[in-house]
Parts: C-alpha cells; sequence; structure tokens
C-alpha cells in the first residue's frame, strides 16, 4: 500500500496473481469505503479500498479482502450490480463476469454463508464486455465477438438479442437513459437501441478501425468517448454523428476508454499490452496534452473510482492506482 514515486504510481496493491480485469464498484454500496474487485486466472477477489485523499485518517492508502470467489477460468470482464450493499443486514455482493468459455457467471453472496453462482449461456464466442441495468439491476446486457448484443435477466433468460454488423467491444446502460443502451462495435460504429421498441435508434461513426473501447458520460449523456486505432475520439451526439474531436495518442494501437465519474471533461486511455509496459494516459478536454501518463507492467483492465479522480489498472500480480488532478 506504499506511495511508488518511480513511475508516478500513487498505490499499489499486491495480488497473488495475474491481474486480467478491475472493476471499481461505480454504484453506492452504502459505506464509506469503496469495493473493488478484480479477476485472475482462476478466481475473483472482492476488496475494499479508502484513500488518503477521502478520508485524512487514512496514510496512503487502506485495502483490505472481503471475499475471493473461486472462478474456475480466466475471467475476462466484470459487472457490478447495483444491488449490493454493504450497510444491508446481511451484506449483499452481487456481480457478473465473462469468461473465456463464453459463459457468464452471476455471483451472489452475503459474505458469510450464502455463496451463490449461476451460469448464463448462449454467447458462441468470446464476451468483450457486460453491465447491469444500472437503476433496478434486474438485467444484464452483453456482446461478443458473435456479432451479438444480449440482454437476460437475473436467472440466464435471454430478455432481448440485437444483431451487429461486428464483433462487440463495449456495453453501456446509462441511469439516466435507462431504456437505452449503447452497444460499440469493433468496425466503428456506435449503435443507441431503445429497450422497449428494441429498434436501433441511432449511430455515430468513427470512420476508422479497429474500435477497441466506447463508453457513455456519466456526468453528460451527450458525450461518447471511443478508442480507434492509435486515436481517442469524442463525440457530443446532438451535434453529429462523426467525432467533434479526436487526437492520436497511443502508437501501439490504443486498448481501453473510460471516463471519470467525476468530471465530464476528464478520461482515461490505455495503449495495447505490450511485452513489457502498458501506457495509461490521462486527458483533460481543456489541455492539448495528456495531464498523467503511467507505466504497467503488462496492465489490463481499466476503472475510475466512484468519487474521486483515481484510476486503477491491473498487472502482473497487482493493480495499480494513480491519483490526477480534476
Amino acid at each position: 500500500m506504499k506511495q511508488d514515486s518511480t513511475r508516478n504510481i500513487s498505490y499499489t496493491v499486491d495480488c497473488e496473481d495475474y491481474v486480467h480485469v478491475v472493476k471499481f464498484n461505480p454504484f453506492d454500496s452504502g459505506d464509506s469505503c469503496s469495493l473493488i474487485a478484480y479477476g485472475g486466472n482462476n478466481y475473483v477477489v472482492v476488496g475494499t479500498c479508502r484513500f488518503q485523499e477521502e478520508d485524512a485518517e487514512v496514510e496512503g492508502m487502506q485495502y483490505k479482502t472481503l471475499r475471493t470467489f473461486h472462478h474456475g477460468i480466466r475471467v475476462d470482464a466484470i459487472a457490478w450490480s447495483p444491488e449490493t450493499r454493504l450497510d444491508a443486514i446481511p451484506p449483499q455482493i452481487r456481480f457478473c463476469t465473462a469468461a473465456s468459455d463464453r459463459k457468464l457467471r452471476l455471483f451472489t453472496s452475503d459474505l458469510q454463508d450464502k455463496n451463490e453462482f449461476k451460469t448464463f449461456d448462449g454467447h458462441s464466442d468470446y464476451i468483450n464486455d457486460l453491465v447491469f441495468a444500472p437503476n433496478e439491476g434486474q438485467e444484464i446486457a452483453s456482446v461478443s465477438d458473435d456479432h451479438t448484443c444480449r440482454v437476460w435477466d437475473l436467472e440466464g433468460n435471454e430478455k432481448a438479442h440485437f444483431v451487429l454488423r461486428s464483433p462487440g467491444m463495449s456495453v453501456c446502460w446509462h441511469p439516466e437513459e435507462a431504456f437505452k443502451l449503447m452497444v460499440a462495435e469493433k468496425n466503428g460504429t456506435i449503435r443507441f437501441y431503445d429497450l422497449v421498441t428494441q429498434q436501433a435508434i441511432l449511430s455515430l461513426e468513427c470512420e476508422q478501425i479497429p474500435l477497441m473501447s466506447a463508453d457513455w458520460c456519466l456526468k453528460n449523456t451527450l458525450k461518447i468517448g471511443a478508442v480507434a486505432g492509435n486515436d481517442w475520439l469524442i463525440w457530443d451526439i446532438t451535434r453529429s454523428s462523426y467525432p467533434q474531436d479526436k487526437r492520436p495518442v497511443h502508437v501501439d494501437r490504443a486498448r481501453l476508454f473510460r471516463w471519470s465519474r467525476v468530471n465530464e471533461n476528464l478520461f482515461a486511455t490505455t495503449g495495447y499490452p505490450g511485452k513489457t509496459t502498458t501506457q495509461l494516459l490521462v486527458h483533460h478536454l481543456g489541455h492539448p496534452q495528456p495531464i498523467l501518463t503511467g507505466t504497467a507492467a503488462v496492465g489490463s483492465g481499466l476503472t475510475w473510482h466512484r468519487t474521486l479522480p483515481l484510476c486503477a489498472v491491473g498487472g502482473d500480480h497487482k493493480i495499480f492506482f494513480w491519483v490526477t488532478e480534476m
């Protein structure tokens, strides 16, 4: 939990395995600590974090593992449910994973005796992203290399099925737009689907490929960001279906794009996991250059804290945390 000044990493947490994916809980769980989940080769660990940036009594960072869930296979993506509560009696932890066997697994635990998981079958290829319905948490959407986006209930029944024109890379569900789903495809198209009529209602174009990751800004529903090729791209969906702003940032291709949850002008991108290091860049739309450059040993995953300008990336037996300016 020490501060690391050599590569401007703010904090690190040691892990027992390579971390393929890391995800802060984006929802309020009723506790002063932040929940974080990370996935390795055959398990998911759920823990809590507290940072000195939010609590003067904390020196640096406090991390505590709550529970390790056996997964049996490599974890590729994690989504938190808004039904997760640490202030309930007993507490409830609920999250869903995507794994390399093309299945979704829904985990529910009270951190004591009750530990259940259900497996959802249906995708015929690699699952790239998944997300819970943000308000009630009664549905899960997932996108796959099988050219589909599917919406499931918590029993694993398929409630909706959208046929895509290329692999689905990202899926987003905005709490202020609960009847719309945003799906980003590898061919550079981002579509919004109306979940009531199950029709596409709007599309955006990158005009470059491959689109690897896209995100819907929490603080401004009109802003969409993505990375495609070496560039980041930003849309204002009221202005045009083409990006208003784009910039080349990663020479070795960009991999992930994530908006900060506290500032609509702040976002992070990562480069492709290389042979030795991965570059993390934090950008502010008011600045021509990245405001933070970080390096992690073969990093993967990218996630922002719910209330702080702080992001995390997984790596080899470690999670790295960077604190930036607002």
